[in-house]
């Protein structure tokens, strides 16, 4: 008995480890299922193991995250400064996205937030610095209440481009 009730506790935990979905049918019902949508349907929010990975960071990389949004540009061309300046967000266990500066739009952006579009450039919340310096990037996300160093475990967060 107690063999089978441990195995019905297994498969309990397997079960509630899968991944959810979430949707608005065409009549506006929130649907929350474990198959993924049919076909077109808009909005969906994928939970679960995906989900599950945003909550292990620690509270205080969320709590800095949610205020202050890291963002590093990037170009093609930035081969050593542009991987120093990853390595020190990823030693820090920073969640960053990073944009490759391709397009115009791209090169008028970084130009309106640094003055020119050098890269690489760093953009922690409304706070931004251009070139790399170690301790100009270490003294932002200090500022900004991010950790000094990543958790045990954790991934490197570069290539999240936009």
């Amino acid at each position: 008995m107690r063999r089978l009730f441990m195995l019905c506790l297994a498969l309990t935990c397997l079960q509630a480890q899968a991944e959810t979905y979430r949707w608005t049918d065409s009549a506006g019902r929130t649907v929350i299922s474990d198959t993924p949508p049919p076909g077109q349907t808009k909005s969906v929010v994928k939970t679960g193991e995906a989900a599950e990975a945003g909550e292990a960071l620690p509270f205080a990389t969320r709590k800095a995250m949610a205020s202050f949004p890291v963002t590093l540009y990037t170009s093609a061309d930035c081969v050593a400064d542009c991987k120093q300046a990853q390595d020190v967000l990823n030693g820090r266990g920073v969640p960053f996205t990073e944009k490759m500066v391709q397009k115009q739009e791209d090169i008028d952006e970084l130009k309106q937030l640094v003055g020119d579009a050098a890269v690489p450039s760093l953009k922690v919340g409304k706070q931004s610095f251009r070139g790399f310096d170690g301790a100009a990037y270490n003294n932002l996300l200090d500022l900004a209440g991010y950790p000094k160093t990543a958790p045990y475990g954790s991934k490197p967060a570069g290539g999240l481009s936009q």
